[in-house]
């Protein structure tokens, strides 16, 4: 089995031939109890005796026995084909899945199911992403080659069972019935009870409206078959309704923690991974216990540096539902920890801010954010767009997929996003289709790559700016002054550890004098050029101003920047408190 076989291949044609089985099996069972009914049973009942007559029966109980058998074997292929049809079509899946994420990387897949990548640019080499595509490399052959192991274990297990039924055509009629009776029993394991109800699954990158119309076609019996059989390919589906994307992932998450615990010797980022996971299996623990409401787990995955979104409320019920971008620094173990803090301050705020609507505050890391931990290259790498690029378009899905999953009318929906999260949202909304958002709010923004509010696809009076003074980020330069000033990446650095600018914010502010309307990724966001609102937010300090957009002392004169957020997030932007733009 290779590449192209398994990607080309039509398994849906086996459910064809199984309803003609199906079809087949019928007719001939008829005919069987036509044959037992109206001739070996009106000999048998005829009062005929003899040594003829023995001789008759035992030539007509032969035939009704190989009667018996060929009906047993007709009625046993429909659902071998079924079953290996459903392995093929998971194992293409898994393949055109691992395919798209290649394609999207840059890499080529040859017919062994080997990934490469074409080599990066010189100044390219040293770039964190280029070890993550190294990783990412690995993994995806991996993953090709167990799909195409799959598949070729379950071409050859359907061959040898449907062999065997052949085999039992010529045996005598008491061995044919047995082991057709005994084939019976086993059909259910033919191809391993692990294997999903995968028919019309959707294909990776298919518009999440179209996912949730193939959840509804599917049968009950469907649905749960496939959560219970293979969470792992449910969880991060966008489309799916929240409580389905919950129990997949929560079903997947002790796995990952028991596949990588039992991972030695492990890499750094296997143990990230373990950290991070184990840190929201914690979370989800205490708020269980907690009892405050429900807590969802609406994406898991191992991709880069992991995946997940962690949700307080439900966002398929709730009035208003936020969504949250993190970004510099967030790790995976942050959305079970500080970040997933944030989603469950802001969901107080909104509530309070009106009591007689119900909300749902999401933390979504479906990216690889920007890391802090040195001045090397992944520092950098925040200067920067290719992460928010791949983030944003991950993003757009997500919140396509909220809208789509959900039955009824809309929620009023608020995308937000913190440091290098605003240019996550900002890109995303700036895709074709733009995102289904009715508020946009960006904090502690360095650009959102848009040099007006209206390039958001958006309506500027619902499109938000808090930005403190005294924040560094939100006073990087832009590039040009950064190049004039002789800064160069080292702004890039400045933005990866903003703790680090307090020494340097005189600096700072000298070089964003030049150009003040421009900041590293655009036009600053808080300024009059961009036409957002601008609310009322605290100084703060340069060393602290960044990370406090979440605290109830961050405001100014008119209130806390937090229950300005709150009140977006409710409906009430008549409420928030304004700053005047820069």
């Amino acid at each position: 089995m290779d590449v192209p076989a398994l990607r080309d291949a039509d398994p849906v044609e086996l459910y064809t031939c199984a309803d003609a089985y199906d079809r087949l099996a019928d007719e001939f069972t008829a005919h069987a109890r036509s044959w037992q009914d109206t001739v070996h049973a009106r000999v048998r009942d005829s009062g005929w005796t003899g040594g003829a007559a023995e001789r008759a029966e035992d030539a007509l109980s032969a035939t009704t026995a190989r009667l018996g058998a060929a009906r047993t074997e007709l009625d046993l292929v429909g659902p071998v084909l079924r079953e290996g049809a459903e392995a093929f079509l998971l194992a293409q899946s898994q393949l055109r899945q691992a395919l798209t994420e290649a394609a999207g990387h840059g890499g080529t897949v040859a017919d062994d199911g080997s990934v490469s990548w074409p080599p990066p640019p010189a100044a390219d080499r040293h770039d964190p992403d280029a070890a993550l595509l190294t990783a990412a490399g690995r993994d995806l052959r991996r993953r090709i080659t167990r799909a195409l192991a799959d598949a070729d274990r379950a071409d050859r297990a359907v061959a040898d069972r449907l062999r065997r039924f052949a085999d039992l055509t010529r045996t005598g009629p008491a061995p044919a019935l047995a082991a057709a009776e005994r084939a019976r029993s086993a059909t259910a394991h033919v191809l391993g009870a692990d294997q999903p109800l995968t028919l019309g699954m959707p294909a990776p990158g298919t518009a999440p409206a179209e996912t949730a119309a193939w959840w509804r076609r599917l049968t009950d019996a469907g649905r749960e078959r496939l959560l219970d059989r293979h969470p792992e390919l449910l969880g991060n589906l966008d489309g799916l309704p929240a409580a389905v994307r919950d129990a997949a992932n929560r079903r997947t998450l002790p796995r990952l923690i028991a596949r990588l615990d039992g991972t030695l010797p492990r890499t750094p980022r296997e143990q990230d991974l373990l950290d991070g996971f184990r840190r929201i299996q914690d979370r989800l623990r205490a708020e269980d216990a907690a009892g405050g409401g429900p807590v969802l787990l609406l994406a898991l995955a191992e991709e880069g540096q992991g995946r997940a979104a962690l949700s307080f409320g439900d966002p398929d019920t709730a009035d208003d539902v936020a969504v949250y971008v993190p970004g510099l620094g967030t790790r995976l173990g942050d959305v079970g920890g500080k970040d997933g803090d944030r989603a469950k301050t802001l969901l107080a705020a909104a509530r309070a801010a009106d009591p007689a609507r119900s909300t749902a505050s999401v933390t979504w890391l479906g990216y690889d954010a920007p890391q802090l931990e040195s001045a090397g290259p992944d520092a950098l790498a925040v200067a920067g767009t290719t992460r928010a690029e791949q983030g944003g378009a991950g993003y757009q899905r997500f919140l396509q997929g909220l809208r789509a999953g959900r039955a009824g009318a809309p929620a009023h929906l608020t995308a937000l996003g913190h440091s290098y999260g605003s240019l996550t949202v900002g890109l995303a909304a700036q895709r074709p289709g733009g995102i289904p958002a009715d508020e946009i709010v960006l904090v502690g923004s360095p650009g959102t790559g848009a040099q007006r509010a209206a390039d958001l696809r958006a309506d500027p009076g619902h499109v938000w700016v808090g930005a403190a003074e005294h924040d560094p980020v939100t006073r990087l330069p832009g590039r040009a002054a950064a190049g004039r000033a002789g800064l160069g990446a080292g702004a890039g650095l400045l933005l990866a550890n903003p703790a680090a600018v307090a020494a340097g914010a005189a600096a700072a502010r000298s070089v964003a004098a030049a150009d003040p309307g421009e900041l590293w990724f655009g036009q600053d966001p808080a300024s009059r050029e961009f036409g957002a609102r601008r609310f009322a937010v605290e100084d703060g300090d340069w060393q602290h101003a960044h990370s406090d957009y979440w605290g109830r002392d961050s405001g100014g004169a008119g209130g806390s920047s937090l229950d300005s957020l709150g009140a977006i997030v409710s409906g009430h932007g008549e409420r928030v408190p304004r700053q005047s733009p820069r």
